[in-house]
């Protein structure tokens, strides 16, 4: 099968798991310890039916959605997907001007191989800046200086990786910063001879780029990404946003937001955004899905600043369900991130090609004319949304 032939991310992700090396593709697919976290974001969407309503005007659909004052062609945006760069030379740039031409969103990663000077130069309307904040502070004040300066408007920080989480499979799959490749790593490898003749091509592994100009002069790009594992993660603090958000001018969201209380405290202090996520199933196994805990923060911030939702979406349906429990937004990361591995730009387009058909078809099939339409009534199970997502969380709180 060829990328143009490609029916579904499905499809995407068995050409990228063709192409990949298996301590490279299991890099993308991998979880943290027992991994019932990935399986949770995905089965989360099976617990509930769109309820169709017949005999509209649908002969027109809109999925255009407006957010932060700015019109997006569809309500998905691209999440920040590290290391991409590894996994195909130039993977965040395609996937940059993939959005741009889109118009779509698309945060780059704090571990990202592109510099987020020429990320910004390419796309300066659809970059979004993902932030791994430093251990030293010297160091993330640099790095919002650099992304203030390239003209980009919006800086997105990860809330949910307060120290490295236990990704068991990476661990046992031989996968660490630096790479290191033992003998049997290096022979499956030789089984993707496509890959092993890029990667070489592109003078093998990438550089950070954000990274470099604090790891020191000379280093190796296997010395820089060593630096950056020694920096990161480091532990925020509500303090630390406070004043991330005094220093940032542009927009500010904090990703990983899962418990109602928090995302208010975030509006209180200035955030103009949040997205709600357990970070793809990369964090802590125990955590809830999105989906899980999304109606409870949107009700919560009774529609005070934007919320967005990320992790298990795999089909442009599920974007009208997260839509139905209260999501603003959603963002996707493998399913594009298939793309650009098995074919590049064309890869990434043909992901986002992909998602819009699918949103498009459910509009109609659900006989909704627009996305911003879509509530609770066009879906079959929607949840009863308490204060506080857990109903235990409840009971404590009035025993003490």
């Amino acid at each position: 099968m060829k990328v143009s032939e490609a029916l579904s991310i499905a499809d995407l992700r068995r050409l990228a798991k063709r192409r990949l090396p298996r301590i490279l593709f299991e890099l993308i697919e991998s979880g943290v310890e027992d991994e019932h976290g990935l399986a949770r974001n995905e089965e989360a969407f099976r617990q509930f039916r769109l309820l169709p309503r017949y005999l509209g005007d649908i002969a027109e659909r809109d999925q255009t959605v407006r957010l932060f004052g700015r019109d997006y062609a569809s309500p998905f945006g691209i999440a920040p997907t590290g290391f991409a760069g590894l996994l195909r030379h130039g993977a965040d740039m395609m996937l940059a001007e993939a959005a741009r031409d889109a118009n779509l969103p698309f945060i780059i990663s704090g571990a990202g191989a592109a510099p987020v000077e020429d990320l910004a130069r390419a796309a300066p309307d659809h970059v979004w800046c993902h932030l791994y904040p430093a251990k030293d502070r010297a160091i993330t004040a640099d790095i919002v200086r650099r992304i203030r300066d390239a003209g980009l408007s919006t800086l997105v920080l990860t809330v949910d990786n307060p120290v490295y989480p236990n990704r068991e499979r990476d661990t046992r799959n031989g996968f660490s910063l630096p790479l290191r490749l033992k003998p049997s790593i290096l022979l499956e490898a030789l089984t993707h001879p496509g890959w092993i003749a890029h990667y070489l091509r592109h003078g093998g592994m990438p550089y950070m780029s954000t990274w470099v100009p604090y790891a020191g002069e000379g280093k190796s790009a296997a010395e820089v990404a060593a630096f950056f594992r020694s920096q990161s993660p480091s532990i925020q603090t509500w303090k630390d946003v406070e004043a991330l958000r005094r220093d940032w001018p542009g927009i500010f969201i904090l990703k990983g937001i899962q418990h109602p209380d928090d995302a208010v405290r975030a509006a209180e202090i200035g955030i103009d955004g949040v997205i709600v996520s357990n970070h793809g199933g990369k964090s802590f196994d125990p955590l809830p899905s999105p989906l899980e805990t999304l109606p409870a923060v949107k009700a919560a911030l009774k529609g005070r600043i934007p919320v967005m939702m990320d992790s298990g979406i795999r089909r442009g349906y599920e974007a009208l369900i997260a839509r139905c429990l209260g999501a603003d937004f959603v963002f996707v990361g493998r399913a594009t991130l298939y793309g650009v591995v098995a074919g590049g730009r064309a890869g990434a387009d043909k992901a986002i090609q992909i998602l819009r058909k699918e949103i498009d078809q459910s509009l109609a099939l659900i006989g909704c004319p627009s996305f911003s339409q879509l509530d609770g009534s066009y879906l079959l199970g929607a949840p009863a949304v308490p204060r506080h997502p857990c109903p235990t969380f409840q009971q404590a709180e009035v025993e003490t």
